[in-house]
Parts: C-alpha cells; structure tokens; sequence
C-alpha cells in the first residue's frame, strides 16, 4: 500500500510527528499552524524531498489530498477540528484529550459513525516499556483480575517554565483544571487491563496559595486526584498536575500478584503472597524489553509511546480497523477530568461516565457545553478552574510573564488586550 499522507497541525507539539518511522506507512505531507514564520523553519528541517506543503489555514489543508491529520493543536480544541477532518474524509489522530465537553465528545462519537474514519487518540502512556510488559503480564494470567490501581502523572515545573509553554492569561495552560489532563494516568491501567471508568469521584488539595504558588501564573489547584469505579468493579485512583515531585508511577494490585514502575529506573517490581504465587518467585525486579521495534522505539519521545501511537494509527488505517484507543475510550478517559472536577467542585460526590457508545445514554449529555476555558472578558467565577478564590496573580508575576512571552516572541497569540498593550509587541 502506499504511504499515509498525513497532514500535522501545530509546529509545537506537532514536531514530535514529523518524522514517521517507514514501518507505521506515514509520510509527512503538509503542516499547519497560524504563524508562516513557524512554518517557513519547519519547512526547512523536514520538507526532505521538496514536498512538503504548508498552510496557515486549517480549512485549505483539509482540501489537500493529504489522508490524515494528525492535531497537536490547543487542549482544547481536538474534538472541533477533528470533526470537520472526518467529514472532510480525513483519518484522525487526536492529542490528548478527546474533548474539553461532554456535547463534543458525544458530537465526536456520532461523527466517526457517520463518517466511518479512523479516529485515535494519541495517549502514549499505555506503550511505554515497562506498562506494555504490565500488559503482558495481565494477559498471561500472572497477575489475575485487577482489584485496585494508582497511576501517576504528577509533572511540576518551575514557574519560568510555566511563563515559556503558557503565553498569555487565556492560554489554556493557564485556565486548565488540575484533574483535566488525566489520559497519562487512567489510559495506562485501561490498556493493562483492558477496563473501562463507569464512576468517578474528584479531590483537589486545599492550601494556602501564596506559600505555594509564589510567582505562580496559572490558575490551578496544586493537583487533582481522581477516584474511579471500573467496569469489573475494581477501583483505580489516578493523580495529576503540578504536586511535588514528579511521578509517573503505575501500580496494580490485583487477585494473584502486584506489580509497580519503578519511580527512577523504568524497572518493573513483581511480586506475589506465597500462598498464590504457584512457580512464580515471590518478588522479582527487572528491565523488560520491548517486544518489537525496540530500535525506533527507544528514539521516540515519552518512553518510546510517541513511536507507538504513529505506528497502530498506521496499523489501524491500513486495516481500515478501529484501533484500541478508539473513540469510545478516547472519550471516556477525557470525560473523567472533567466530571471529576464538577465532583471536586461539589466536595466529592460521584459521577456517572457517560456510555459514549450508546447513543440513548450519551444523548443526556449531549447539550453539557460546559466548559472552564474562559475567553477574554468572562467571569471566572461563572467557570472557576480552581476550587478556591479565583488566583490573582501578584504584579511580579505578571511582568515576568510579560517579559517571558515577549522574549520569546509569541507575537500574543491567546493574550489578552492588555497582555498585548503593556508588551508592547506589534502584531
């Protein structure tokens, strides 16, 4: 078959899928993003045989004869422009999330009925080494049935760090709540153990935010914890956001045997009760191998998962077979950062997940367009991102942020009009 020609919007993120591996049979064709001078360097970098095609508007790429696109856009905005690709007769592959509401996950859903595109979610978590041989591990039987799950996406960041990926007071690094970006947690234990979340419960801790935050720009609580019941009645909790330190630690405690990531060396720790273990030693710690393609992989970013998500796209198009990180999941672990954010907002109390996969269940929802990414001159506290007082920022904060998002010649993309006014940046 011939390549895939897919089309990569963002030139940040997007980056990371430029440069395909022959084996996933994608072939980068055209590139979009909003700033030329953006796309004139990359261009440059990856356009190897003078083909390369770039646009500055998303609707003239989508009538190209590209067959894919691949959307490392905003946070969110995935299910808007994924929708319009499909009824384009474009293949999707989303970042993470699916959706920032519930109405466009149901819309996301019903369109790849209608249209018969593939649609994946690009959540890399799952294909890492050591949780594609948990995996393995859960398959064979070694470790039984999942009772009880944690995994971990704890990814904190110097507030420098903060000011260079969140240009502007509207960005939505800024606006995000703190269970939001759950996909790196609850996607991993899903794809183990092949589960899906039916109800979901959400906590966030509740601290004095100067002696914390600092300089903070962002809105956020410090993290969001999530509670979620599974289809097979385990109980899995996932933690997300900025707490100190980082951790992306994956843990199952299951009815024959646990197993846990190591939090600094990618090893894998087994371990089993004499009474159940049967040939299996009681404890055992070790690096597994990749079980292909280990050499592409181990070049890949986010421990090879990024390899992975371009390769079964490649595999699920060429099928014309939906893949495992279909819609239906690519919706159901985007939907539980946000119920569990209502949930925090309410103290606690649990949601249903929506049955993405049904049409009489998703249609309760499809109308729930609410949202915490404000636009510029909205009360945020109509739609707080954070469970205490709105944060304001101190005046220290918001020069540095200035100065930091002129330095770096975001140009105000997703400021707002004072950003713009006091930077002195021409657009």
């Amino acid at each position: 078959m011939d390549m895939i020609k897919i089309g990569v919007v963002g030139t940040g993120r997007g980056k990371t899928f430029m440069n395909p591996a022959p084996c996933t049979g994608l072939k980068l064709a055209a590139v979009c993003d909003r700033r030329q001078d953006k796309l004139d360097v990359i261009k440059k970098k990856f356009d190897k045989d003078g083909t390369l095609q770039t646009f500055t508007n998303y609707d003239e790429m989508l009538k190209s004869d590209i067959d894919a696109v691949v959307l490392a856009n905003y946070f969110n905005e995935h299910a808007e422009f994924a929708i319009k690709a499909m009824r384009a007769g474009k293949h999707v592959l989303s970042e993470c999330v699916a959706m920032g509401t519930l109405a466009e996950g149901v819309a996301l859903c019903r369109t790849v009925e209608e249209t018969g595109m593939i649609y994946m979610i690009a959540e890399n978590y799952p294909f890492t080494k050591v949780r594609l041989e948990m995996k393995r591990l859960y398959e064979n039987g070694e470790l039984g049935e999942l009772l009880y799950g944690e995994s971990e996406y704890a990814h904190p960041m110097d507030v420098s760090q903060t000011y260079n990926i969140a240009p502007g007071e509207y960005h939505w690094r800024n606006q995000i709540p703190s269970t939001y970006y759950c996909t790196h947690g609850i996607a991993p234990v899903m794809h183990i153990t092949n589960t899906m979340p039916v109800r979901v419960s959400g906590f966030v801790p509740r601290i004095a935010d100067q002696s914390y935050r600092g300089d903070e720009y962002r809105q956020q609580d410090p993290g969001g914890i999530i509670v979620c019941q599974m289809d097979n009645g385990a109980v899995v909790r996932t933690l997300q956001g900025a707490v100190r330190a980082t951790s992306h630690v994956t843990t199952l405690h299951c009815t024959k045997g646990a197993c846990e990531t190591d939090r600094a060396t990618g090893n894998l720790t087994v371990w089993h009760e004499s009474f159940n273990r049967g040939d299996q030693p009681k404890i055992r710690t070790y690096a597994p191998e990749w079980p292909e393609h280990g050499d592409l992989a181990a070049q890949a970013g986010h421990g090879g998962g990024d390899f992975w998500v371009l390769y079964y796209f490649g595999e699920a198009i060429r099928k014309n077979e939906q893949p495992w990180l279909n819609v239906y999941r690519a919706c159901a672990m985007s939907s539980i950062g946000i119920l569990a954010w209502k949930s925090a907002m309410g103290g606690g109390i649990p949601y249903d997940v929506p049955k993405f996969d049904d049409e009489e269940d998703r249609k309760q929802y499809e109308n729930d367009n609410w949202t915490p990414f404000l636009k510029e001159g909205e009360d945020p506290a109509t739609k707080p991102p954070r469970t205490l007082s709105p944060w304001k920022p101190t005046e220290a904060a918001h020069q540095k942020a200035r100065e930091a998002w002129e330095k770096n010649d975001y140009l105000g993309l997703g400021w707002s009009k004072s950003d713009l006014e006091l930077s002195k940046i021409k657009m």
